[in-house]
C-alpha cells in the first residue's frame, strides 16, 4: 500500500521540530483583514484583530503542493514568481535547490503571452509569493490555462489561484522557511534526500538579508582582520628605536 494511502501512516505529518520552527517563525500570524475565501484556513482572531491561521491546514497543503511539483517530469518547467523583495533570496535558493525556473524581481508583462518577448516562458506549473504583488503572472496564467499554487495570507484575493497554502506571506522569516520546507518535502518526495536524516541546508540560506547590513558586517570583519596586522607591523618599529637608543648610550 503507498504511504499516501495509508490513513495510519506519519509519514507526511508534520513533526514537532516542524511545528515550532513554523512558529518560531510566524508562519501562523494572519493579518487584521480577512477575506471570505480565506475565513476556511483560519482557526482563532487576537485582542488586537490579528487572525490566526490553522496550521494543520497550512501543512496539508504544503504536502499537496509538493506532489503537484513532483508530478512535473521536467523541473524547469515549473517557474516560481516573486517581486516582493523580502522573498527573492528564498525563490533563488528554492530554484536552486529544486531545479525550477526562478523569476525574482518584477515580473514583465507578457513573459507567458507574448511569444516575441526574450523572456517568453511556457510553464506548466507556477508558485507564487503574494496574489496581490504577483497578480500580473495569475491573470496572464489564466489565459494560457497554467495551474497556479500560490502562499496566502489571510486578506489574499484567491482569483485564478488553483491551490491556496495558507501562511504568513509578509514575514521575510516565515516566507524564507515555507520555501524552506517546500523544497526539503519535494527533495524527499524525488527520493533525493533521506528522510529519516535532517536536511543539510540550513533555513537561515532562505532568510532575507538587508544589503546595507551585510556591507557593514563585511567592513567590520575586515577592519577586525586589519587590527592586528597594523599593531604586528607597529611592534617592530618601537623596538628598533629602543635598541638604537641603548646602542648609542652604550648601556646592554
Amino acid at each position: 500500500m503507498s504511504i499516501t494511502s495509508n490513513p495510519n501512516s506519519t509519514v507526511l505529518k508534520a513533526t514537532e521540530n516542524d511545528v515550532q520552527k513554523m512558529l518560531a517563525c510566524k508562519v501562523h500570524m494572519g493579518t487584521k483583514n480577512l477575506t471570505s475565501h480565506m475565513e476556511r484556513y483560519t482557526t482563532a482572531r487576537r485582542k488586537d484583530g490579528i487572525h490566526i491561521l490553522n496550521l494543520h491546514m497550512t501543512w496539508e497543503k504544503l504536502m499537496m503542493a509538493a506532489r503537484a511539483i513532483v508530478a512535473i517530469e521536467n523541473p524547469a518547467d515549473v517557474a516560481v514568481v516573486c517581486a516582493r523583495p523580502f522573498g527573492q533570496r528564498a525563490v533563488l535558493k528554492f530554484a536552486q535547490n529544486c531545479g525550477v525556473t526562478a523569476m525574482a524581481g518584477r515580473f514583465c508583462p507578457g513573459s507567458l503571452t507574448n511569444q516575441k518577448q526574450e523572456k517568453f516562458a511556457q510553464p506548466r506549473l507556477i508558485i507564487v509569493t503574494d496574489p496581490r504583488t504577483d497578480h500580473q503572472a495569475i491573470t496572464e496564467s489564466a489565459y494560457v490555462n497554467i495551474p497556479v499554487i500560490a502562499f496566502c495570507d489571510t486578506d489574499s484575493p484567491l482569483t485564478h489561484v488553483d491551490m491556496a497554502i495558507p501562511c504568513n506571506n509578509r514575514g521575510k522569516l516565515a516566507i524564507g522557511m515555507m520555501y524552506w520546507l517546500l523544497s526539503r518535502e519535494v527533495l524527499r518526495m524525488r527520493n533525493s534526500i533521506p528522510r529519516a536524516l535532517p536536511w543539510e541546508v540550513a533555513v537561515d540560506l532562505f532568510f532575507y538579508r538587508d544589503p546595507e547590513e551585510v556591507m557593514k558586517k563585511e567592513e567590520e570583519e575586515k577592519q577586525a582582520i586589519a587590527a592586528p596586522v597594523v599593531a604586528s607591523t607597529a611592534a617592530p618599529a618601537a623596538g628598533g628605536d629602543d635598541w638604537a637608543d641603548a646602542g648609542a648610550d652604550g648601556e646592554w
